[in-house]
């Protein structure tokens, strides 16, 4: 009798221990469930965007590489190149001078687009009421079509119509004919890529200058230091960042251009005036040869790393991120 009654006691306490366990192990399964579900929910809606990255991204990087090692003209069947698309790309004259033509066209647009981005972003801290209306008339171009700005500077840079030319005769200086010599076409394209793309670089200067915190400023001013002296000393450091976004983007942006040469030269753009993108294109489309046209693309991907990794390496040294 009492070995039973200590077993029916003993059954008590493990049921209502177990009653005890229950209410707490309930919620934590439904908080289980319902994270599931958030997470389930969460790649439902991104399924449609990384479908297009791997459709129209990651699969045709993959086919262009395979593509590289082989001769194909885009109808008939492939043959295997092996790494000669790769030798006649580096030791073509032409594509040769087409990557100098881009890192000159890098050089030109990035520091000068930077630059001058910096510098109306720090005039735009003094508009006041009319920053919107200011930031608009900025930011138009970057969402205008690059055929259509194409088009604008077009007329721009016409050497008898120029109103470009008709200003530099009007302070004395030498107008240039900016499509037709060579050393004027690609910073002629530089312009361009600087009047277009300085409503970006504005916004995101101004997004960096508003983020820095006011208490460094007016310590700065505490110590006695200039506008200048505030500049180079607390300004600058504190949007080395921001900088540094766009710098890797601006050179991203620069080796791939293409637009302008096409719709100022179409297709017969003269050795000075072609880039890297453009021999891709005409080699591809022009020449139907989609092997050499992919191993040249595959080469300027490999540079844009190299690029981008050097540019992340260097940031140690002179990029300060504030908490």
């Amino acid at each position: 009798m009492a070995v039973s009654s200590a077993a029916s006691r003993a059954g008590a306490q493990s049921r209502s221990g177990d009653q005890d366990v229950a209410p707490d192990a309930r919620p934590d399964r439904r908080s289980r469930r319902r994270r599931g579900g958030d997470t389930a929910a969460g790649y439902l809606f991104l399924a449609p965007q990384l479908l297009g990255l791997v459709v129209f991204m990651v699969g045709p990087l993959l086919f262009a590489l395979v593509l590289a090692f082989y001769h194909w003209d885009g109808f008939g069947t492939r043959s295997f190149a092996g790494l000669s698309n790769f030798t006649e790309v580096v030791s073509d004259p032409r594509i040769q001078r087409s990557a100098v033509n881009t890192l000159w066209f890098t050089v030109l647009q990035v520091p000068g687009l930077m630059l001058t981005g910096l510098f109306f972003a720090l005039l735009m801290q003094r508009a006041g009421k009319l920053t919107p209306v200011y930031r608009l008339a900025f930011f138009a171009p970057v969402i205008t079509s690059s055929v259509a700005v194409a088009a604008i500077w077009l007329w721009l840079f016409n050497p008898d119509i120029s109103p470009v030319n008709n200003a530099l005769r009007g302070v004395g200086l030498p107008a240039p004919n900016w499509l037709q010599d060579a050393r004027f076409v690609i910073p002629a394209f530089a312009i361009v890529g600087i009047w277009q793309g300085l409503g970006y670089q504005l916004i995101m200067f101004m997004s960096g200058l508003q983020s820095i915190d006011r208490s460094f400023l007016e310590a700065a001013v505490l110590d006695g230091c200039s506008e200048w002296q505030k500049l180079r000393h607390v300004t600058i450091p504190l949007l080395s960042p921001t900088i540094l976004f766009l710098s890797i983007t601006s050179v991203i942006g620069s080796f791939q251009v293409f637009d302008y040469i096409y719709v100022f030269f179409d297709d017969r753009a003269p050795d000075s005036a072609r880039t890297i993108v453009y021999e891709v294109v005409r080699i591809a489309f022009g020449e139907f040869d989609f092997g050499e046209a992919s191993a040249l693309a595959f080469l300027l991907f490999l540079a844009l790393l190299l690029v981008t990794g050097c540019q992340l390496a260097a940031q140690k040294r002179w990029v300060h991120y504030t908490e």
